[in-house]
């Protein structure tokens, strides 16, 4: 292979240094950022000769040249286009700046809120039992211990703003300490709660007169003294400004007096903006919100239900679903049932059902231990830890949630369902609901959480599944003189059964996959080191015979940077068969969320006449696994 006409094709294909952000490598992957992905033509790059598929994966190009052949390209490339070499974080960082602001605003969302969901959760749980409990047994209203249950499942819902500034400012970049300060300043006592300004007149809340400016007819730089208890979004766009201001104050101040003056301007400037613009901008984008909310419940056959029961979760990653007990309440003040709670719980359990796909298709144990306890949390009401901590992560989670809660809410507006209180939705809700409509409510539970359910599990991959492209299998051909032996113990399964899209579709060589009993790989055969990962994690090898083998240890473990991997040989490093190769801890790579199955495949396979897999099943190191001729 001349790999230097491989990198230069390549290099011309992708639009040449003008349309590249930043290059790395991994054991088989040239793995590339380009500022438009557009102008690349994928059919020219895959035609490529040493090129063996290619594909978009999460704002990176990702071109399959194979182990052994991959890091040459990778020098030549880098000669050619005069870039530095780059870390595999270092082309992550890059694709996610290159990625659409909405997918950037998205992912950003969930980088704050995924590091507080054990908070949410536990306080999510909590608040749904104590409720039900409460509302099943009144005399237990009324005891210390259901007062002393109500403030702890309360207390990180009540100072959510200063768990997500926190979360926000690690985001963004800012200092820790100075983030805690702008969200306790938005729910400072002084303040009155944001949930007990629905009861009160207008002119009874207290106005500071700051700056009192008036513009035509506006008036700005005055406060209104009310907190911002239960909002997401406001908190975010503070806790953001305050990050890029804190740094542009870095830059100018002089460092004997920036320890004292960029924190005092930091904080002054950025609680002035937040209480004078950012604040007041998001409380009345809430007053339309909610009005446009009570004319669309009325509206007939469950239209309004339908959009509502769809656009309910949007309200809840904006933080002012809260506000919806306005309406609840008002509802039951003048008689009537509380006709938006059903719509509420539609909305909740079917996020309830996308994110239990999510947890029982997942192949991602740090997915599964997050979504698992956020279903029981949304079955239970609270779906804050749901759709920040999964479903909104991944999107289309999100939007079958969605689809389910449009069509349960549109349900319970047609049946009529009522309830004669408010704040419980879920699961508890059949505390609430009125004694006729129990079955109905359980039909529409049924039918919001299910469709939600079908719908996720159907779509929903993983994200390194996501962009995976299947190319045609290898021609099954029979070999000759080379035998491969074992390298892993474990239980052998076909090549086309390795849960890697890349892998499986031979499009890296033909062989099996193991998922293996032990963390010991060894030399298949008499041989040479081709390759050793960088991330310690796959091994090449050359045999006397003239066989390239690629040894892959787990399933996208790349990401792991070589933790729980002790590579025993080098490059150039000649083995005997037999020989440790490499040892690997699986609960390490269990621990990351990856799949630990192995995959042992002959790169060259094509070179051969003749292909056969020996053994299936469980084997152990060194039992007869291929022959070749």
């Amino acid at each position: 292979m001349d790999y230097r006409k491989c990198a230069q094709e390549i290099y011309d294909t992708v639009g040449k240094r003008e349309n590249l952000v930043s290059a790395a490598h991994c054991a088989t992957r040239l793995r590339l950022v380009t500022k438009d992905n557009s102008k690349v033509d994928m059919k020219v790059l895959e035609d490529i000769d040493g090129v063996k598929g290619v594909f978009s994966s999460n704002g990176q190009l990702q071109i399959i040249i194979g182990t052994g052949t991959v890091n040459k390209v990778y020098d030549e490339f880098l000669d050619i286009s005069g870039m530095t070499a780059a870390t595999k974080d270092d082309v992550k960082a890059a694709a996610a700046a290159s990625q659409p602001l909405p997918k950037r605003m998205v992912k950003a969302l969930g980088d704050v809120f995924v590091p507080i969901l054990p908070a949410i959760v536990a306080s999510g749980l909590m608040m749904g039992l104590v409720e039900a409990l409460g509302n099943a047994i009144p005399t237990f209203a009324d005891t210390g211990w259901y007062s002393f249950l109500d403030m702890i499942s309360g207390t990180a819902f009540s100072y959510l703003p200063v768990l997500v500034a926190i979360s926000a400012a690690r985001v963004f970049g800012g200092n820790l300490f100075l983030g805690a300060v702008i969200g306790l300043a938005m729910i400072h006592s002084n303040l009155i709660n944001a949930w007990s300004v629905a009861g009160m007149a207008s002119s009874d809340i207290p106005v500071w007169n700051l700056l009192n400016i008036t513009i035509g007819g506006f008036t700005w730089g005055n406060v209104r003294a009310v907190g911002y208890q239960g909002h997401v979004i406001p908190v975010i766009i503070a806790v953001y400004f305050m990050c890029w201001l804190e740094k542009q104050l870095h830059k100018i101040v002089p460092e004997v007096i920036d320890l004292f003056v960029t924190p005092l301007v930091t904080v002054l400037v950025t609680t002035f903006l937040t209480f004078t613009t950012i604040g007041p901008v998001f409380s009345t984008l809430e007053t339309y919100v909610l009005s446009f909310a009570s004319w669309l419940i009325t509206l007939p056959f469950g239209l309004g239900a339908l959009v509502m029961g769809a656009i309910y979760p949007l309200t809840v990653v904006c933080g002012i679903h809260h506000m919806y007990n306005v309406i609840e309440a008002g509802l039951l003040s003048e008689g009537s049932l509380n006709i938006w709670m059903p719509i509420a719980s539609a909305a909740n359990f079917a996020q309830c059902g996308a994110c239990l796909a999510v947890a029982l298709k997942t192949k991602k144990a740090k997915n599964r231990t997050i979504a698992i306890p956020s279903a029981l949390s949304a079955s239970l009401g609270i779906t804050e830890p749901a759709i920040f901590g999964v479903n909104l992560r991944y999107m289309r989670p999100l939007i079958c949630g969605m689809i389910g809660g449009a069509i349960g809410a549109a349900f319970g507006t047609i049946m009529n369902i009522g309830a004669n209180a408010y704040g419980v939705t879920g699961i508890p809700g059949f505390l609430i609901v009125d004694s006729h409509y129990i079955l109905p409510y359980a039909i529409l539970l049924l039918i919001s959480g299910g469709i939600a359910f079908a719908l996720c599990f159907a779509v929903f991959r993983d994200e390194e599944d996501e962009p995976a492209k299947k190319e045609p299998a290898s021609p099954a051909i029979e070999t000759e003189s080379n035998t491969v032996y074992c390298p892993v113990e474990g239980n052998v399964i076909a090549r086309a059964d390795i849960p890697d899209a890349t892998f499986a579709s031979g499009a890296l060589g033909d062989g099996v996959g193991i998922e293996p009993t032990t963390g010991v790989v060894v030399a298949p055969f008499d041989g040479t080191i081709s390759t050793v990962a960088e991330t310690k994690h796959a091994v090449g090898i050359s045999s006397n015979d003239g066989l390239e083998m690629l040894i892959h240890v787990g399933i996208d473990t790349v990401a792991m940077n070589g933790k729980g991997f002790e590579p025993q040989v080098a490059e150039g490093d000649t083995v005997k068969a037999g020989q440790v190769l490499l040892r690997f801890s699986m609960d390490e790579i269990r621990k990351a969320g990856y799949s630990t199955t192995t995959a042992v495949l002959i790169c060259n396979a094509d070179e051969f006449d003749t292909f056969q897999v020996e053994k299936t099943g469980p084997a152990k190191q060194m039992e007869k696994l291929v022959v070749c001729k």
